[in-house]
């Protein structure tokens, strides 16, 4: 049997509500867990009670703790009725309980029991985790009780008595604890009211614990709380589900999306863990001793604290060089006490000593931004004995946080790596900023060409125009000129980046032959000349001059009074926004023009604090490792943490804000490899590897709550999907502007000229992956580049790929939509056949009343919906959803099938491979064929009835509808409707087995598929 145990203190209650009608309460509270209940003891007349009793809670099954839930309920006991009525109420989940070591006292502020429960105050808890096999669990809440009816006088003064003797005996055992290792309970100490307060738990206790213990429980890998995310039927593995956790912040501890007593004195960065760093900024040197026999030195820094150490580069012949360098070395990992500060001397075969700068750890200053940065400061340098010597070198010290300003260009220690040292290397793994260049739609119409002079004088050009920007190219038709003018009339779109380096360029070809063309004339055009356009009003066309690129005398040119020229209308679109991510995932849906944009209506705070549970993604030293970095994307703003070396449970603890337009865009944080450094930069030619990513939509977000929550890594492989870890995310959304955010639910979702003049799919598909590459081309040039790969893979390149997976995944989704009609179609049939006769009377009643009272059906739809969300109001998510491996279809995909989604476009595989695929689309795309075709068969159907292509049945149908006509109209319609209902709801006596005459008569009718080949 377990011995762990939870316990709770009871400390006290704050500013509580009186409910005594005398301006006070007497107050008790009640705790709730595992089907287990105890009560503290009642204080009399007292809205700021205090208790500090302890209770201790049999934990049945440790593995499942982290679905339990400790509720506390404050109550206000009255003594005269013996009644009690509600004060107030808190609730803990699994994942906010820890060891004793880490517990501290939180006051948590009461909740409401409903919606017209009237509460304020606080109540202070002390929840912990013990395994101590000498404490017993407390006296349940019935014995208490019959003991409470004897004398409840006598019950309050015991209880008072018993809390100032177990006080003392708590500092007693706590004093004990601290001495020894081991600790025997006082069997004297034994009260009714008193409970063993939790001892220090010795080493060898600790050692002996099972799987769940008081060990697998610290603060730095809390157990966290599954979420389910979806119904039964979409449930997933519980290694694949998001986790719930509650970490402490720079704000303070995070219980249920809220900051618990947080830290008064916090920072703006209160969603990451507050971390500390060593910063010494090298600025100068001067004054510098020379070294060698010329007279000269060639100075660099060596900044060493225990075994970590940074260097700065180094000047040739300079005694007054200039850095301006800092490097952070993390608090935590730090061993020794002095900093030293090295100045040497580059030499070819060992550098030589110059002099040193030692600090005392202890008393370098703590600085926090608002603050000021700390002024440099001029130090002499020493020799190694401690004796002043010439040269001076300009240093800053101070202790700082990742808030501080020097963090994200700082050399850190926990991202050196002794591996490749190089300033080049020391760049790629930096923390940085981008932000994405700002896109444009090219449209030009290419209207016509005239005098158009071909190579060959004996026949007519056959032209084209060929127009390119940068890497884009595109034709438009080719037409024969008879008269030496060619009329074409096409737009052609492209996508280009401010600033605008590239020009528009465009070629008249006369197409000689099969794969042989000329150029007739080409004419260059700089995009910054082009007229820009926010909405769609028309651009004046012009007339543009071609310039040959054949050699010709000056007689010729002398003879030549016309040349030739083309008729275009060129114009950079603002008016719509440029899609560079899957319209599924997009972040950001502002058009491009700037006059048209709204204002912001809120903030997105992202923490990025760590990853557990990495997958080694390369080999170094004969073992598995990885070097990790995470990049985040919304809108133009691109992120990239610091790239930590060798650690396959990197902490970044690093935070990020966006401005937020549009509640309807999604977050995407990618983690990655960084394959740019190894033995010599040998590798950097690889490509950075894949991890995971993770997408949060932000309408899924509640303003102002803090969601903590562990997401696991899920990656696609040819093998099948792969869980590479878990990385833990603070996100928080701030609505600055409710009002706003509310209208732009009444808005289109794309700017309007996305409906005004609408691009086709095709062209969509082709701008977007247009759009990616310039994108990745302007990132990749960036220090340190962001490259292609990680921008292909956070803008989701290859979402419009065919997958078989993903066609099934999207067939399910679509049965899941329509369950709900198929649910109600089997409830119907149920009602048809009287299965239930109660039931069925009552819809016969209710139909009934519909009918005669049609003004009621409306209302009761309505009223209907509304009932139902409020009902679901009870059950609504939590939380941000999360990639979903059932629904995604991963886990039962074939290893063909997921080899076929991996596979380039166009194919590598061999020719077998490739015609057994073939194969299997040819069978998928004829039962689609097939369905496609019975849809028809029944609209074509219902097309005959009035056609005459069966002139007996166009008759029959043509006379009934005159019968019908008379009928209706002397007959009401209430009392058609109400026949119709009871004759389709009739009872299984009056039914038949076989089809109905108007099925049979509808059956009979011509389609056309007699006149398919």
């Amino acid at each position: 049997m377990s011995n762990l145990k939870l316990g709770v203190d009871v400390i006290s209650a704050h500013n509580l509500l009186p409910k005594d009608g005398l301006g006070s309460s007497s107050a008790l509270v009640e705790l709730y867990f595992d089907g287990q209940r105890y009560r503290t003891t009642i204080k009399e007349k007292d809205l700021n009670p205090v208790w500090n009793e302890s209770f201790y809670f049999n934990i049945s099954d440790p593995s499942n703790l982290h679905y339990l839930t400790l509720d506390a309920y404050i109550y206000n006991h009255s003594r005269d009725t013996n009644s009690r009525s509600f004060l107030g109420k808190i609730s803990l989940t699994g994942t906010s309980f820890v060891p004793y070591s880490d517990a501290v006292v939180l006051h948590y502020p009461l909740e409401k029991r409903g919606i017209f429960s009237r509460v304020r105050g606080e109540l202070g808890l002390k929840v912990y985790i013990t395994d101590d096999a000498s404490i017993k669990s407390s006296t349940p809440v019935p014995a208490a009780e019959s003991i409470a009816n004897k004398d409840p006088n006598m019950e309050h003064g015991r209880g008072e008595a018993g809390l100032n003797h177990m006080t003392n005996s708590i500092s007693t055992k706590k004093a004990e604890a601290r001495h020894t290792f081991h600790h025997l309970p006082n069997p004297g100490h034994h009260h009714q009211h008193q409970h063993p307060q939790h001892p220090l738990a010795a080493p060898e206790v600790h050692h002996n614990v099972a799987k769940y213990g008081i060990d697998e429980m610290k603060a730095d890998s809390q157990p966290t709380k599954l979420v389910r995310m979806y119904s039964a039927s979409s449930a997933q593995p519980v290694d694949y589900a998001l986790k719930e956790t509650s970490p402490f912040l720079g704000g303070g501890r995070v219980v249920g999306g809220r900051v618990v007593r947080g830290d008064k004195t916090a920072s703006t960065y209160d969603l990451v863990e507050r971390m500390y760093f060593l910063y010494v900024r090298v600025v100068k040197a001067r004054d510098l001793p020379a070294m060698d026999v010329t007279g000269s030195i060639d100075p660099y820094v060596e900044v060493k604290i225990g075994n970590y150490k940074g260097i700065t580069k180094h000047f040739e012949k300079r005694q007054n060089p200039e850095w301006n360098q800092v490097f952070a070395f993390s608090k935590e990992r730090m061993q020794a006490s002095v900093l030293e500060v090295v100045m040497k001397d580059k030499d070819l075969v060992k550098d030589d000593f110059v002099g040193i700068v030692r600090f005392d750890i202890s008393e370098v200053p703590l600085r926090v931004p608002p603050d000021s940065p700390l002024a440099p400061e001029w130090y002499r340098l020493e020799n190694k004995k401690g004796e002043k010597i010439k040269g001076e070198l300009m240093l800053a010290v101070w202790v700082g946080t990742q808030a501080d300003e020097s963090f994200s260009d700082a050399w850190h220690s926990d991202a050196a790596t002794p591996i490749d040292s190089t300033p080049a290397a020391s760049t790629v793994i930096r923390s940085k900023v981008y932000h994405a260049p700002r896109l444009w739609y090219v449209r030009v119409n290419v209207i016509e060409a005239q005098d158009l002079v071909p190579t060959e004088k004996n026949r007519f050009p056959d032209a084209y125009v060929k127009v390119q920007i940068g890497h884009q190219v595109l034709k438009t038709k080719p037409v024969q000129a008879r008269t030496l003018n060619a009329l074409w009339n096409e737009d052609l779109l492209f996508v280009a980046a401010e600033p605008f380096d590239d020009h528009l360029i465009l070629t008249v070809e006369d197409r000689v032959g099969p794969g042989k063309d000329e150029i007739i004339g080409r004419v260059i055009i700089p995009l910054s000349a082009v007229d820009r356009r926010a909405d769609d009003r028309m651009i004046h066309s012009r007339w543009f001059n071609l310039d040959k690129l054949v050699a010709v005398d000056v007689d010729q040119l002398k003879k030549e009074k016309f040349s030739s020229r083309i008729h275009l209308r060129v114009c950079l679109d603002g008016g719509y926004h440029v899609l560079d991510e899957s319209t599924h995932y997009s972040s950001d849906l502002r058009p491009t023009a700037k006059q048209l944009w709204k204002p912001s209506i809120g903030l997105l705070e992202l923490g990025i604090l760590n990853a557990v549970g990495l997958h080694p993604m390369k080999t170094r030293d004969g073992r598995g490792t990885s070097d990790t970095y995470c990049v985040a994307k919304y809108g133009h703003k691109w992120v990239r943490t610091r790239t930590l070396v060798d650690n396959l449970s990197p902490k970044y603890n690093e935070q990020y804000t966006w401005e937020v337009f549009d509640p309807a865009t999604v977050l995407t944080v990618g983690v990655f490899d960084n394959s740019q450094i190894g033995e010599k930069g040998s590798s950097n030619g690889n490509k950075d590897l894949k991890i995971g990513k993770v997408r949060i939509r932000i309408s899924t977000l509640e303003t102002g709550r803090i969601y903590t929550h562990s997401y696991p890594l899920l990656v696609l492989h040819p093998t099948g999907v792969k869980k590479m870890g878990e990385l833990h995310l603070a996100i928080r959304f701030s609505c600055t502007s409710f009002v706003n955010m509310l209208y732009i639910y009444s808005k289109p979702l794309l700017p309007k000229m996305h409906y005004a003049r609408p691009f086709s799919v095709m062209q969509l598909d082709m701008l977007r992956h247009q759009a990616v590459n310039i994108v990745a081309a302007r990132l990749g040039r960036a220090e340190p580049p962001l490259r292609k790969e990680v921008v292909e893979y956070m803008s989701d390149v290859d979402s419009h790929l065919w997958s078989m997976r993903r066609s099934k995944a999207n067939f399910f989704r679509l049965m899941t939509v329509f369950s709900g009609l198929f649910a109600v179609g089997k409830w119907f049939g149920d009602i048809c056949m009287w299965r239930n006769p109660i039931t069925t009377v009552l819809v016969h009643v209710l139909f009934l009343m519909l009918v005669c009272f049609p003004e009621l059906i409306l209302p009761t739809v309505f009223l209907y919906m509304f009932l139902i969300g409020i009902w679901n109001y009870r059950y609504r998510p939590k939380y941000p959803p999360h990639m979903n491996t059932r629904i995604s279809q991963a886990e039962s995909a074939h290893p063909d099938e997921m080899d076929e989604e991996f596979d380039t476009f166009p194919t590598t595989r061999n020719p077998e491979i490739v015609r057994m695929r073939y194969d299997r689309l040819r069978s998928v795309a004829g039962r689609i064929q097939t369905v496609v075709g019975d849809v028809a068969t029944q609209g074509e159907r219902f097309q005959a009835l009035l056609s005459w292509r069966d002139p007996r049945a166009t008759a029959m149908f043509v006379i009934f509808c005159l019968v019908a006509a008379l009928v209706f109209y002397v007959t009401p319609f209430q009392i058609v409707a109400a026949l119709t209902g009871f004759y389709v709801m009739r009872h299984p006596r009056f039914r038949h087995r076989l089809p109905s005459v108007p099925i049979n008569f509808f059956r009979r009718l011509p389609a056309r598929t007699d006149c398919m080949l």
